[in-house]
Order: C-alpha cells, then sequence, then structure tokens
C-alpha cells in the first residue's frame, strides 16, 4: 500500500504523476492519492474578489486564514474542479478513480481551531472565525472497503467536524493521517521541488537521506510550506509508515523515481 500526496503549488506536471499512478496501479499496486489545491484556490479567490490571506504561527508555520467564504472557495476548488479532474485523468488511463473529500462518509474527522494564534506586526493574536481542523479520525474501513473493491480513492484536504462543519484541513498532514490508518508502507510527498534541501533554493543541496528518528531536526533546514511536509513525515512515521519520501513532481516517472530513492528519503 502506497499513499501518494500531490501539491497543489504551480509546477507539478499532473499529467506525468497521473500516468504514473496509473501505470502502478495497473502493475497491481493499491495506492490512495490525496491532493493539495493552494495555488488554484488562490488563483480563483483573486477572480472572485475574495484574495487570500496567509498567517504564521508563533512557531513559524504559516497557513491559510479560512473564513466561511474562503472555505466555500477552497472546496469549490480542490473538492470540486481538482478532484473531479484528477479522477478523469485516471479515468482516462483506465483506473477506477473514486472521487472523495474529507467530508463524505465522515473520512476524516477534525477539530475545529475557533480561534488561532499568529503573529502579526511582530505581535501575537487571536483570530477567529476560522474554519481549520486538525484531523483526529480517518474512516480506514471506508477506505479500504474502495481499495478492496478496485478503486483507487483520490481525496480532497476537507474535513468534517464532530458536529458536521467542513473544514479546511493541511493536505500534508491529512496524507500522513491517511497513510497511518490505513497502514500504508510509504507515503510519497511530490511537490514542485526535487526534495529537502539543505540550502534553499539550490537543487544540488538536497539531502538524500535523514533517519527518521532525527526528522524532526530536519526542520531548520526547511523553508515555507516545506515545514509542514516535514511536519506531516514525522506524523506518519509515528503512525508507522515505514518510509517517507519527499520527491519532484514535475519530472517523467515520479512515483516510479521516488520508489527508487530519488529525493529525501526518512526511514
Amino acid at each position: 500500500m502506497i499513499v501518494i500526496k500531490m501539491g497543489g503549488a504551480s509546477g507539478v506536471n499532473l499529467d506525468w504523476v497521473m500516468g504514473d499512478v496509473a501505470a502502478q496501479v495497473k502493475a497491481g499496486q493499491k495506492m490512495v492519492v490525496v491532493h493539495g489545491g493552494s495555488g488554484e484556490t488562490n488563483a480563483i479567490s483573486e477572480q472572485l474578489g475574495h484574495p487570500p490571506r496567509f498567517v504564521t504561527s508563533p512557531s513559524g508555520y504559516t497557513s491559510r486564514y479560512t473564513d466561511r467564504t474562503t472555505l466555500e472557495i477552497f472546496a469549490m476548488v480542490t473538492s470540486g474542479k481538482i478532484n473531479t479532474l484528477l479522477v478523469e485523468k485516471l479515468q482516462s488511463l483506465g483506473v477506477n478513480a473514486f472521487g472523495l473529500s474529507g467530508v463524505d462518509g465522515r473520512l476524516m474527522v477534525a477539530k475545529r481551531k475557533e480561534a488561532i494564534r499568529i503573529v502579526e506586526n511582530g505581535r501575537q493574536r487571536m483570530l477567529r472565525d476560522d474554519y481549520t481542523g486538525k484531523i483526529e479520525e480517518v474512516n480506514s474501513k471506508l477506505l479500504m472497503m474502495l481499495l478492496d473493491d478496485g478503486y483507487t480513492p483520490v481525496i480532497a484536504p476537507l474535513a468534517i467536524s464532530p458536529e458536521g462543519v467542513a473544514l479546511n484541513v493541511d493536505a500534508d498532514r491529512a496524507a500522513a493521517m491517511v497513510a497511518g490508518a490505513v497502514k500504508a508502507e510509504q507515503l510519497i510527498i511530490l511537490s514542485n521541488v526535487p526534495g529537502l534541501m539543505r540550502n534553499f533554493p539550490d537543487e544540488s543541496s538536497v539531502i538524500a537521506y535523514i533517519d527518521k528518528a532525527k526528522v524532526e531536526r530536519s526542520l531548520e533546514f526547511a523553508e515555507g510550506r516545506m515545514k509542514k511536509k516535514v511536519l506531516g513525515a514525522s506524523e506518519a512515521l509515528g503512525l508507522g509508515v515505514s518510509k517517507v519520501v519527499f520527491a519532484d513532481g514535475r519530472v517523467e516517472n515520479p512515483v516510479a523515481n521516488a520508489l527508487a530513492g530519488q529525493g529525501t528519503v526518512i526511514s
């Protein structure tokens, strides 16, 4: 079992990623795909006159501030457009993909962060009415039922609260939780960089291997969104996933490359 997390930033080649996923599935490999949608959401939010807002936590993590309007745009883009087009691509390649978000069948249940602490202009303050959450439970029974029936699940990064409120969740950490729930051997995180770089953005400084016991130390090298990816990797390893690979989604055969150890391997 392998979980593929495909980033939503510009540069990732969706055709090459989906083509490689299809080849792996046809070869008998069970896979779950989790995708993002940040770049597309940003563009459409601007077009709709509700530009994205990003905030930084006291610990240095950057995330999207999600008011209700932003949540609805995020759902429209990720669960609507992106998820449907990825499923369409896999179907055209002969893979019986099944698109869903964490809201469907309570696939991912998350605790809502009704107020978040942020740093703004050098000062800490609380930001309320946020529709984001931290996943606490994954409906592994639903995923295994789909997989056992020959479907390839494609999951959009939305979750549901215990009270039934839809929430935006971090796609990297969602992929980590899914990987743990289905007892995946590997979690492959594809993005628009070749791996974790010691000296960002110098692509020749990619770190080839990190011992899982030292993964959190690598946060000192992580820049921007890579911080969340490292955090997701740490969570996946803690849930029993044997190996996490940060790999390049801009190249041909990205999944096969990652399986061959190209990128940053954490195990």
